[in-house]
């Protein structure tokens, strides 16, 4: 848990900010269930180093101002466009005993069996949300795809989670799955389907003679 030392702000407004950021530090504010919407000023080494870690935004922080310290995390970041690095943050205060929503980041492993048949592996979520207590957010969710044939799915409820964690989709939910790479049928345009301009049509068939 990385512990952050703030200070109160008290003046707002685009100068201010931009003399801070001048300063090497950063405007902030915390709020949520309990405190009041306070407006902070912290230096950014530490917040950069933790979300930079394995756990990124998940991270619990302690936040330390005006006597007092609360747990938080990260709801919001602005960030530079050129070098991402953060110019302002928002923390939510959160109580460690109760459960929180996150998004977790999912990843496979393994060379699935039906992609060894010459299948296509289909990851459909880059993160997972999950609800769990706060400390208990996992860094990421490791899929072994290793088993995984040619029409088969890997589905929430098929999922094996840490003690304490569910992940907040129905258990049918297909995850990734590996299927055949059906070959792409080009339907003829209507410009080929129609007669070359000036070409003749066809003569139709002749009909049978009448018998007499």
């Amino acid at each position: 848990m990385t512990k952050l030392e703030a200070e109160v702000r008290g003046l707002r407004g685009k100068g201010p900010a931009r003399r801070l950021r001048n300063e090497g530090k950063i405007p902030a504010v915390i709020y949520g269930p309990g405190i009041e919407a306070t407006a902070l000023t912290l230096d950014p080494k530490e917040l950069i180093k933790t979300l930079q870690g394995e756990k990124g935004r998940n991270s619990v922080f302690l936040v330390s101002y005006a006597g007092k310290t609360e747990h938080a995390m990260v709801r919001d970041v602005a960030v530079r466009p050129v070098d991402r690095s953060p110019v302002h943050v928002d923390f939510l205060r959160i109580d460690e005993s109760l459960p929180v929503d996150a998004q977790v980041a999912l990843t496979t492993k393994g060379r699935a069996l039906g992609v060894q048949k010459g299948g296509k592996l289909t990851v459909k979520f880059r993160t997972l949300p999950v609800r769990c207590l706060p400390s208990l957010i996992p860094a990421k969710i490791e899929l072994d795809v290793s088993a995984v044939d040619m029409g088969q799915s890997i589905d929430v409820g098929d999922i094996t989670l840490p003690e304490g964690v569910v992940i907040t989709l129905k258990p049918t939910t297909h995850v990734v799955g590996v299927f055949e790479e059906k070959a792409v049928v080009e339907e003829p345009t209507a410009a080929a389907a129609a007669p070359a301009a000036g070409a003749k049509a066809a003569p139709a068939a002749a009909k049978p003679a009448a018998k007499k």
